[in-house]
C-alpha cells in the first residue's frame, strides 16, 4: 500500500491515542506486524513554543519506522509550522487531527469542532500542504451529531487541498466512543475518494478488520481500542490479508514475555517509578478477560517497585500455565 510517496508492507495501523501509543507501545505493535504507527495527539502550539511536554511526544527510534506524528490546533500557520517542525523530526508521514470530541481540545476550535467549519478545514490544509513536502493525511469522524453528519463533504475538501490519506472513525462528536460506528457512511466517504481512505472504529478482533474491509471497501485497517493488551491482533488481521501464515491465542508464557519485554520500555523510557505507574494500566488490559484476573488486577494497582511488579505477574501468570487461559479475545 502506499500513501503519498511513502510505501507500506501492509494496510493495518495503529491508532493514534492519547496517552498510549508512546515509543514503547509502537514498538511491541510493530513486533505483531503493524506497519504504519502513529504518535500522541502533540499540540501544534505546544511545539511551536517549545514546550517540553509536546517535544516529548516525538520521541521516537530508528525501528520506529515508518512513524505518523499527529498534531492538532485551529490556527493554519501554528498547524503548518507545527507540521515543519514534525517533518524536521523524521516524521514519515503527518496527520492533522480533525475528530477528537475531548472538551478541551474542542473549546479551543481544535480536533472534531473543526468539522463544523469546513472554511477552516481549507485554509488549514492549504497552509499545511504548502509548508511540508512529506504526505499529508487528516482523521475525522462523521460529523458533530447525528443531523450534522458531514464526512463527506470534509473529505472532498481534504482531496481537493492535496492531502494523500483519510482517516474516518464513524462516530459523530456527540457520541463520543459509544454506540457503533457506521460503516455505511465510511463505505460512502470511500466511493467518493480517490485517494486512500483508512477505516478506524469497532475492531475488536480480526473478523472485525476482515468484515469492515469487505462491507466499505477501505484500504487500510486501523485498530484502536481493541490493540489494548492484545497486539496479537495484528498477527490475526495480517492472517486473513495472507501476510503471515498464522495467529493463536498467546500461552501465559508468551503474553509473560511481552508484557515483561513492554514493562522494560517503558522504564526506560520514563524511569523506574513514572514507569511503573504508566504501565499498570498497560497490565490491566494484558490480563482482563483471563481467567482469575479480577484479583491479580485489584493487587496491582497499589504496586509501585519493578520487583514487586514482576513477581506478582510471575506468580499469577505461571498459575495458568498448566491449568489453561481463557481468554474472550480472538485473535485469529
Amino acid at each position: 500500500m502506499k500513501i503519498g510517496k511513502l510505501k507500506l508492507k501492509n494496510n493495518v495501523f495503529m491508532a493514534p491515542m492519547a496517552g498510549i501509543t508512546d515509543l514503547g507501545f509502537r514498538t511491541v505493535m510493530r513486533e505483531f506486524g503493524c506497519s504504519l504507527c502513529f504518535t500522541e495527539m502533540i499540540s501544534a502550539a505546544g511545539l511551536i513554543r517549545g514546550t517540553e511536554k509536546s517535544y516529548r511526544y516525538l520521541e521516537s527510534a530508528p525501528n520506529d519506522k515508518p512513524l505518523g506524528i499527529q498534531i492538532f490546533g485551529s490556527d493554519p500557520d501554528i498547524l503548518a509550522d507545527a507540521a515543519k517542525i514534525a517533518a524536521e523530526a523524521q516524521a514519515d508521514l503527518v496527520d492533522i487531527n480533525m475528530g477528537c470530541p475531548a472538551k478541551k481540545v474542542l473549546k479551543n476550535g481544535a480536533g472534531a469542532a473543526l468539522m463544523r467549519n469546513p472554511q477552516r478545514v481549507a485554509a488549514i490544509l492549504k497552509s499545511v500542504r504548502k509548508a511540508i513536502d512529506i504526505p499529508l493525511s487528516i482523521k475525522i469522524r462523521s460529523g458533530w451529531k447525528h443531523d450534522e453528519i458531514n464526512a463527506i463533504k470534509i473529505a472532498g475538501i481534504a482531496e481537493d487541498c492535496g492531502v494523500d490519506a483519510l482517516i474516518i472513525h464513524p462516530r459523530t462528536v456527540t457520541q463520543g466512543f459509544s454506540g457503533l460506528a457506521d460503516w455505511d457512511l465510511m463505505a460512502e466517504v470511500k466511493s467518493n475518494l480517490q485517494i486512500p481512505v483508512i477505516g478506524s472504529g469497532d475492531i475488536r478482533t480480526p473478523e472485525d478488520a476482515l468484515r469492515m474491509h469487505a462491507l466499505t471497501g477501505c484500504d487500510a485497517i486501523m485498530v484502536g481500542r481493541g490493540a489494548l493488551g492484545n497486539p496479537w491482533i495484528f498477527k490475526g488481521i495480517s492472517k486473513y490479508f495472507g501476510k503471515v501464515s498464522a495467529g493463536h491465542l498467546p500461552s501465559p508464557a508468551e503474553r509473560k514475555e511481552v508484557i515483561f519485554r513492554h514493562l522494560e520500555m517503558n522504564i526506560a523510557l520514563y524511569g523506574e517509578s513514572r514507569g511503573i505507574i504508566n504501565f499498570r494500566k498497560h497490565l490491566l488490559w494484558y490480563t482482563k478477560g483471563l481467567r482469575e484476573s479480577a484479583q491479580f488486577r485489584q493487587s496491582i494497582v497499589k504496586i509501585g517497585g519493578k520487583k514487586e511488579l514482576v513477581e506478582s505477574v510471575n506468580r499469577y501468570l505461571d498459575s495458568l500455565e498448566n491449568t489453561g487461559i481463557a481468554d474472550e479475545r480472538s485473535v485469529l
